[in-house]
């Protein structure tokens, strides 16, 4: 059962991508969704058996490398971790294959998009399954090579090129640190096993654990899109919608999350790299929810609610508390997913329009997707009794609670952010349903609501939105629970979840819920009521200066292509110019042949054909062999006898040549 929930999706991608043609659109359709939800069904029972029976399951299927002391293997383990993660994946995976369905009606290379999609959730799967380090790092890679495909789905556009290069290229950088932290595990390990590694971390070098923590930082950063490496993720919206959806949602963005998640006996104890990720996540979840004020795009808004919200739960992962990192990943995943795809229904029946300026008045004529959208909304802001408020929260709680500097700076940081994410959130649901229509009128003749099999999908998420965090929240975050077993580790010193829940200020509690109820009224107000402000705002300098800076997302993009790439291939043009055309060639192959052409050459010019030019060769040789032979006993005292034996040489090495010059005049005949 448990393989089958893995291959089920890859099947459906085969049988969809090889087989498109003979099973025709309807065929590819019916066999991915298939597989899918039948993948979905086996993940609730292993849900059951694993987290709720508490009995984890691992499968080994064969040896992989045998190399002295690496051994590495086939195998998958299935705990609670890897089950509670199968749950987003697939749950989400399924319904974006059937919102999918309407949504790319119209496109003509339907089997193509749904075998990406499948090949999609199958690599996550892998990744979150394997055994070791090494089958995780297959299916990091291959979630990293299908997202380029889907991102540059439609390869005739341009943009869509650029941003999978950039998507693909910025993930490079973080797997070249991944790749060496998982060369730092195996030589102070000896394995790439997690079982070996997470016994023997407690008496290992503080110092190695800290630097094998910071290189698998690098890699999480690049996947879940922390500073610096983070400029991908909007640009990857040039995908269609249902793979913006899947990426953000459930597989790519949480591969990071999963990977720190996974390491945790690790990360435990190394306090510096701890340290490291909680200031990271801080900075990441406030930067996103600053630059989300001024964007223009629907799914780039999103998007970057997307990267405010992973560095909510890197943030967690930085106070050791894994659990509510883990549920707060679930969560997310739900309503982010409800709100893409609810933006994908306004921007499929709005004539493909994607600026919110030039929407508005739209709740009239899709009532049922504004409704969806303000839930997806709600639950974001963390609104009380909806999913997204049992995890938002009380990691702020539980920053706070730290009593040092990391959790005070995530707490102010969160806070605020938590204010920035109502007031962008609602500017969103303001400027695209509520305010007067400000598109073509047109656009507004053809809008309606979409076919059931997009109602279907947005219905579901929506009670996953609601009412998702109550039910397991007791299980993943109650006081005692038991759920997790080994597969995540807090260190005793680091256990402040008491603290968090009984110890803290009403004040500490309500603060964010005050700002992001502040947040929201404001944005309500000020975009429908009292625009005249917020125009003010922009027409002096100092606003004007601020507007660009968000909306130039700090500048970065500037940061990285002028200094940074610019810089390497300045290098790459000096490395080619000068190294590999002038030195390297010189030293090397050229330069060598050149001079032994050109000493060929010199020699032959001694052959003149007149005999008294070899008379003179042969009497300089004989002179000079006769002085060094002598020379011990004329220049006793003299530099020339420690060399003597290689001018002896020297010498006759020309008498030869000069007697082998020319075969008519050998020293027979000059003796004559």
């Amino acid at each position: 059962m448990y393989l089958s929930i893995l291959f089920l999706p890859l099947l459906g991608s085969f049988v969809s991508g090889f087989m498109g043609r003979k099973i025709g659109v309807t065929g590819a359709q019916i066999i991915t969704c298939s597989s899918l939800i039948l993948a979905s069904i086996l993940s609730t029972i292993s849900f059951y058996e694993v987290g709720i029976c508490g009995s984890p399951v691992y499968l080994y299927l064969g040896s992989w490398v045998d190399s002295e002391l690496m051994l590495i293997s086939w195998e998958f383990l299935f705990d609670q971790l890897t089950v509670s993660m199968f749950i987003p994946v697939l749950y989400i995976s399924s319904l974006i294959h059937i919102f999918s369905i309407d949504y790319m009606s119209e496109d003509p290379h339907n089997q193509r998009f749904f075998s990406y999609l499948s090949l999609f959730t199958f690599f996550m799967l892998l990744l979150v399954s394997g055994g070791n380090y090494f089958v995780m790092f297959i299916g990091w890679e291959g979630i990293g090579i299908v997202s380029y495909l889907l991102i540059n789905f439609w390869f005739t556009r341009l943009q869509a090129n650029k941003s999978a290069i950039l998507a693909l290229t910025m993930n490079r950088v973080g797997d070249m640190g991944l790749s060496i932290g998982f060369f730092a595990i195996f030589a102070l390990f000896g394995s790439l096993n997690y079982a070996t590694i997470f016994s023997l971390s407690p008496v290992m070098n503080e110092t190695a654990i800290t630097i094998i923590a910071i290189l698998l930082l690098s890699g999480a950063m690049a996947k879940s899109s922390q500073i610096p490496l983070h400029s991908w993720l909007p640009g990857s919206m040039e995908g269609p919608t249902p793979v913006s959806a899947l990426i953000h949602a459930a597989t790519l963005v949480t591969a990071g999350i999963y990977l720190l998640l996974r390491s945790s006996p690790l990360l435990e104890f190394s306090p510096t790299a701890l340290l490291v990720i909680t200031l990271v996540g801080a900075t990441t979840a406030f930067f996103a929810a600053s630059c989300g004020l001024v964007q223009n795009d629907l799914k780039r808004i999103i998007a970057m609610s997307t990267i405010s919200q992973l560095g909510y739960m890197v943030m967690a992962i930085g106070l050791s508390q894994y659990n509510v990192a883990l549920m707060h990943t679930l969560n997310h995943a739900f309503f982010k997913a409800l709100l893409f795809l609810g933006a994908g229904a306004v921007i499929h029946s709005f004539s493909d329009e994607q600026d919110i300026r030039r929407m508005g008045g739209l709740i009239k004529f899709l009532p049922f997707t504004y409704s969806v959208m303000l839930i997806g909304t709600l639950s974001l802001l963390a609104t009380p009794f909806l999913t997204g408020f049992y995890s938002k929260d009380l990691i702020l709680e539980l920053a706070y609670g730290q009593y040092n500097f990391s959790g005070t700076f995530a707490f102010i940081l969160g806070t605020i952010t938590a204010g920035l994410t109502a007031f962008y959130s609602f500017r969103l649901i303001s400027l695209v349903f509520l305010t007067v229509p400000n598109g073509p009128r047109i656009y507004y003749l053809k809008s309606h609501e979409a076919n059931l099999t997009v109602i279907i999908p947005l219905f579901i998420l929506a009670l996953f939105s609601i009412f998702f965090g109550y039910i397991i929240s007791d299980l993943f975050l109650g006081l005692g629970s038991g759920f997790f077993g080994n597969s995540l580790f807090i260190h005793p010193n680091n256990l402040t979840i008491i603290e968090a829940e009984f110890s803290l200020p009403l004040f500490i509690k309500l603060l964010p819920l005050f700002l992001s109820v502040t947040g929201a009224i404001l944005a309500i107000s000020l975009f429908n009521y009292f625009p005249e402000i917020l125009i003010k705002l922009t027409e002096n300098t100092l606003g004007k200066k601020i507007y660009t800076f968000l909306n130039g997302k700090y500048f970065f993009d500037i940061i990285y292509n002028q200094y940074i790439i610019y810089g390497g291939f300045q290098i790459g043009y000096t490395t080619s110019k000068i190294l590999d055309r002038g030195i390297i060639e010189i030293l090397g192959p050229y330069g060598l042949s050149y001079s032994l052409y050109n000493t060929g050459n010199n020699i032959a010019k001694l052959d003149t054909g007149i005999i008294t030019t070899y008379s003179l060769y042969i009497t300089l040789g004989l002179i000079t062999l006769l002085f060094l032979v002598f020379s011990p006993i004329l220049l006793e005292n003299s530099y020339l006898s420690d060399i003597r034996l290689v001018i002896i040489y020297i010498s006759s090495l020309f008498l030869v040549i000069s007697s082998n010059i020319n075969p008519n005049y050998n020293l027979k005949n000059i003796i004559k």
